[in-house]
């Protein structure tokens, strides 16, 4: 990225993707460059400018786009006609709007997790992929993460978010019935407790106060796109993506995951690229975080050597 760069789009605005939904884009960098394609994590916590320092603005033409319900689309945190196959069905009515026929899909987390249906639905419209702390949608991943396995690791953590949920309860039911609630001071509270949780675990560097970083990005759509995903067991038949990875062992994927990812626990991209003999798999010291120091470098390189055809 050249040092003048101040994140600015040449192009935004809004593409209505169904009666209910439009959602808010961005194109980034060279109009004739290299096209790539970000998809964000959560569901629904949206992405930022600083999404953008992973692209050299002269090389790539970016597209960055907040999923239904997220961040800036609109409506704001709704989970109607919200699945995952409604997001793969928006990728391509994004990509034919904006006059992508193909290209380079870069996603991290829930990121990775779309990038990776998407290119097994439509293998011909992805060039490559560049995927960060792999999340495989299954019921290992979420077991791990919202029925208890983190409280092997952050006990402290998983008491504070639990304790929350009557005895009985499915934390993750419980959770999103209280954030759709009309009372919007009960609304915020679970909102802010659901992404504290996540922010808690979230980096490799420690978060004095997880409530400085909630003040960066849209965590209230990201909370209840998380727990409307999780309870529904992200729209897909158990263990969807490696029942179908054949569809894209031809797809040069490039696969960057924390050693100390604790979101999205290192087995599950050691199994994806145990599967898929085009991959390259490069262990970082790093948490889940896209911005822990060795995430972002190998991501920036990974992305140039893809995009370049290197070895």
């Amino acid at each position: 990225m050249t040092a003048e760069s101040n994140n600015q789009p040449y192009k935004k605005g809004y593409i209505d993707v169904s009666e209910h939904h439009s959602l808010y884009f961005e194109l980034y960098g060279n109009p004739k460059g290299i096209p790539v394609l970000f998809l964000h994590g959560g569901p629904g916590a949206g992405f930022s400018d600083k999404d953008k320092q992973f692209f050299d603005e002269e090389r790539y033409n970016v597209i960055f786009f907040d999923q239904r319900g997220s961040s800036k689309s609109k409506p704001f945190g709704s989970i109607e006609n919200n699945t995952t196959q409604d997001l793969i069905d928006d990728i391509n009515k994004i990509l034919d709007h904006l006059g992508f026929e193909s290209v380079y899909v870069f996603g991290g987390s829930w990121g990775s997790t779309l990038a990776l249906v998407y290119a097994i639905h439509s293998p011909a419209r992805v060039k490559g992929l560049i995927l960060r702390g792999i999340w495989l949608a299954n019921r290992y991943g979420l077991d791990h993460y919202m029925n208890g396995g983190i409280k092997h690791f952050f006990p402290d953590v998983w008491e504070r978010f639990a304790k929350l949920v009557p005895d009985g309860e499915n934390p993750v039911s419980y959770y999103l019935t209280q954030m759709l609630s009309d009372d919007e001071e009960l609304s915020e509270k679970y909102a802010y407790e659901w992404a504290y949780y996540e922010m808690s675990f979230y980096t490799i560097n420690k978060i004095a106060d997880p409530a400085e970083s909630l003040k960066s990005f849209s965590f209230k759509s990201m909370a209840i796109l998380e727990a409307h995903y999780i309870k529904n067991d992200c729209f897909l038949p158990e263990d969807f993506i490696m029942n179908n990875i054949d569809k894209i062992a031809h797809i040069k994927t490039s696969i960057v995951q924390g050693r100390y990812d604790f979101i999205c626990p290192p087995a599950q991209a050691f199994r994806l690229h145990s599967k898929l003999k085009n991959s390259e798999l490069h262990m970082t010291i790093a948490g889940h975080s896209s911005t822990d120091e060795e995430n972002k470098n190998a991501l920036i390189s990974e992305l140039e050597r893809i995009t370049t055809g290197n070895k």
